[in-house]
Formats: C-alpha cells, structure tokens, sequence
C-alpha cells in the first residue's frame, strides 16, 4: 500500500537534480482577506492532497493562476510565495489574469465550450472565437511562467487538467529538450462523434500530444483520445503500447483512477473536533431522530441535483411510511454564476426543493433542506458522518471523489453509499447500489434499499469499498504517474 513517505522518498530517489513542477489553474494555498486580515486557505480537492506533500519532499514549484484578493499582497515581485505556511517547503508562482482573460480563458473556453463538450449532460457547447484566443493567450502565458522558473535548468513538468491543453505544445514550442511533460485529464474524454463538433478540435489534439505522458482516469476515455488521434490527426498508434507517434515523438496514454487520501480522512473522522462539529450540525438543522439523505456538491449540471431531488420526490410518493422520519440535506456551494446556465440550475433547485417540501411538509416537518455555503474540509468529513445515506447522481462524471470520500469517513462502518453509474468511481465502487439517476423510479428505490438494508449487510459492503479505497489510495495514483514520468530521459 502507498503511503505518502513511499511517494516523497520515490521523488527523492529519482528525481536526482532535476526540478519538478506542477502547474493547474487551481492554486494549492489561496490568500484571502477576512475581517481586514491575511488569511491562508489550502485548496480543496484530491490533487492538492496527492501533490501537497510530493511538493514539499522535492522542494519544486506549482505555478497556478493567482485568483485569492490577498494573492498580490503576499507576493514578491515574480508573483512566488513559499508554502505552506506553517512549514514553507516549495514555491507557488502565481499567474496574473486580467478579467477579460479569466473571462474568455476560464468562464468562456474552459467552462462553456470544453467542460460540456467533454460531459454527456446534454448542454450545448458554446465555442466563441473570441473565448478561444484567450484561451491560447494564457496557455502562453502560463508555458512563459515556467520558463521563467525553470530557467535552463531541466524540469519534469506535470500538467493538471483541461484548462491547460496547449500549455505542452507550447513548452515544447519554446525549449524542445528542457522539459519531460505529463498530462492529467480530470474529467470524462467524450466519444468522438460529440468530440468532432469543437471547431479546434485539431489544435486540441496537437496540444495534449506534445505530452510525454498523457493519463486519464478509466480506460474508456483514454480509447475515446485514441479514436480522436486516428480520426483527425496523422500519426502511428500502438494499441498494444497505447502509445501515440507524431513528427517522431511518442506519447504514451495510461489509465490512472484518482483517489483519496484515505488514512487522513480516516484519521480526521474520529477526531474530538469533527465530532463536535457534527453534533453542532445536528442541532443547527434539527436532524436528531431522523435518517438523513445527504448530498455534497458544488452546483453544476454534471451532478444530477434536479435528477436527486426528483427521486426523494419519488421515494416519499412511494412510500409515504418514510414521512417524517427521513430527511434530504443538500449541500451545495455556487460555483461559475457568471455563466447563464449555472443561473438557470440554481433557479431550477430552489424551484424543485420549494414544490416538494410544499407537496411533502407537515405541521412540523419538511423533507429537504438546501444549504448553500461554504465548507472547511472538517465541516465536510462532520457532514459525511452523520449521513445515513449519501447520494451520488452524477449524469456524468470523471471519476467523483465525493463517493470516496464519504466511504472513508466512515470508520463506523455505517451508512451506504447510493452512487450514479456514470461515475468513472462505479467501476471501482461496486458494491454501493447503483443506479441510473436518469430513471426516477429505480432512483427512488435505490434509496429505500439503501435505507432498509440489513445492518450486517451494509457492514459488509461498506468494509469492502473501504479496504478497496485504502489499497487505492491517493498516494498510489500519484505514485503510479511520478513513476512513469521520471522513467524518461531528457533529449540531448
């Protein structure tokens, strides 16, 4: 099993005098001003967990774009700030974008021509030509910042996600034999009859093959990549290396589910301080006595919220026995209000959560509850705990780490997880009960089994995800990357 001081002395050993550089649009410290004061926030999300402590063993750099309010104030004149607070290990080099840059880069290519292209939430992608040439503008910029930190030196870079699909051409562009390039895809590679559509489809394909290392999280969306290649570009493909040969330059394209660190939230889970703040939310929402629902998003389409709120709609219509004594708690936090549809879903919840608490309430009780705000990650794993059932309705989903980290957080072994078969998790989690969010009905009883399964049963199941999230833990997928990438030599 990893561990993280298997993955800091793996970097130790091969690393050698070379740096390592991580660089994704989300940064892994945030600056931000409350109450007047500099405060240090670390950023959600698995990748900061996998990379957070490899930064910190081999010293390197994470260059990310600089989006906190109080980003600027701390930073020297290059935009570097050492991190973590507490114990400064690595550099962060920020990377400054205008508003119309975020805008086109971030809002518009990234979020509304990419995210849903790559999403089979039946949303139409937006592809403005404008939204693109920003898009190339900050790739630029971003390639120039690690240029800049890299010097002459010769540098592993390792690239997060789908913001940043040019960045390796680029790089590549700028200095041909300094950098060994991998590549993450974090979300879902669509087939290629949805994947034809995007107008730069070519430009996208030539960006992500300029990579070393190109991985992605099931092997259903690395084959997608593949078909793509052979469909719109020239070059070699070895289906038995599942390597990509362009201009004499070989890609390889692996499968890497992420995953979690699961000893941590373990760990955190029985602590004196989650178990105060769960029975502080359990006062505050008034769940003692009832089974509690819970569903843990950021507010987006992919996540199948209205396809949620629909099944416990169903749920109580099917079995009215159930009023009263079960609540749904839904947590979502808004994210990219600045594009219209994120508006158009956020109106379409409040819309649902009012018409089913007015079709289901009584006197003294209602079935859901919707809370919009944000969550530390002790707030989220108090949250996890004192779930009875956690539902997971992606309608289409990279991997979802929400499902994983709910089954780590219970070391009680109690609770089940209702997990969305569009999730790349429902390949590993087979033994949560799956369901088609998209049929109400077997949503709905999804739920009601979950809720009425046996208690050895449910142990059972829960035991066995849990030894399987423990043995594929965050630490390996990072591990089984590092490994790959530092196996390449450098062109002379």
């Amino acid at each position: 099993m990893w561990s993280k001081s298997d993955l800091q002395n793996l970097v130790k050993d091969k690393l050698g005098d070379y740096l390592f550089i991580v660089v994704s649009n989300r940064q892994p410290y945030v600056h931000v001003f409350n109450k007047g004061k500099v405060e240090c926030r670390r950023g959600a999300g698995g990748v900061i967990t996998a990379l957070d402590p490899v930064m910190q063993a081999c010293h390197g750099t994470w260059v990310a774009f600089g989006n906190g309010d109080a980003d600027r104030k701390v930073a020297d004149e290059k935009g570097k700030i050492k991190v973590p607070p507490e114990n400064p290990s690595y550099s962060l080099k920020r990377v400054w974008l205008s508003k119309e840059e975020e805008n086109g880069y971030y809002y518009g290519y990234s979020n509304e021509a990419l995210w849903p292209l790559c999403h089979m939430a039946f949303e139409r992608p937006l592809f403005r030509q404008e939204d693109w040439g920003q898009y190339v503008k900050v790739n630029r910029k971003f390639a120039a910042a690690v240029k800049e930190e890299a010097g002459d030196k010769k540098a592993f870079v390792w690239i997060q996600d789908y913001h940043l699909c040019l960045l390796p051409k680029f790089l590549k562009e700028i200095s041909p034999s300094q950098f060994v390039i991998a590549h993450f895809w974090h979300i879902p590679w669509p087939n290629y009859d949805s994947f034809r559509i995007c107008p730069q489809k070519k430009e996208i394909l030539e960006g992500l093959l300029a990579n070393d290392l190109l991985g992605f999280h099931i092997r259903n969306h690395r084959d997608n990549f593949i078909e793509a290649v052979d469909r719109e570009i020239e070059s070699k493909i070895d289906r038995e290396k599942f390597s990509v040969t362009r201009q004499d330059h070989e890609t390889l394209i692996r499968p890497y589910p992420i995953s979690i660190d699961f000893e941590g939230i373990n760990r955190i889970s029985v602590s004196a301080e989650v178990l105060k703040i769960q029975e502080a939310l359990v006062e505050e929402f008034r769940l003692g006595g009832y089974k509690v629902l819970l569903g843990l998003d950021r507010i987006d389409y992919t996540k199948g919220i209205p396809e949620r709120l629909l099944a416990v709609d169903g749920l109580l219509e099917r079995h009215p026995e159930l009023k009263e004594k079960v609540v749904f708690l839904q947590m979502g936090e808004l994210s990219r209000i600045h594009i219209p549809k994120y508006k158009e879903l956020n109106d379409e919840i409040n819309a649902l959560v009012e018409e089913i608490n007015w079709k289901h309430s009584t006197d003294t009780w209602e079935p859901i509850i919707l809370v919009r705000r944000h969550l530390s990650f002790l707030d989220l794993i108090a949250f996890y705990r004192m779930g009875d059932v956690c539902l997971v309705s992606s309608l289409h989903d990279g991997m979802n780490l929400v499902a994983k980290e709910f089954v780590a957080s219970r070391s009680d072994e109690q609770g089940m997880l209702v997990l969305s078969q569009f999730t790349g998790a429902s390949r590993e989690l087979t033994d949560a009960i799956l369901v088609n969010p998209y049929d109400r009905e077997q949503f709905s009883e999804g739920i009601f089994f979950a809720l009425s399964m046996p208690d050895e049963e449910r142990k059972k199941r829960m035991s066995k995800m849990r030894d399987l999230i423990q043995q594929h833990n965050i630490f390996r997928w990072s591990g089984k990357v590092l490994s790959e990438l530092l196996k390449f030599e450098f062109k002379e």
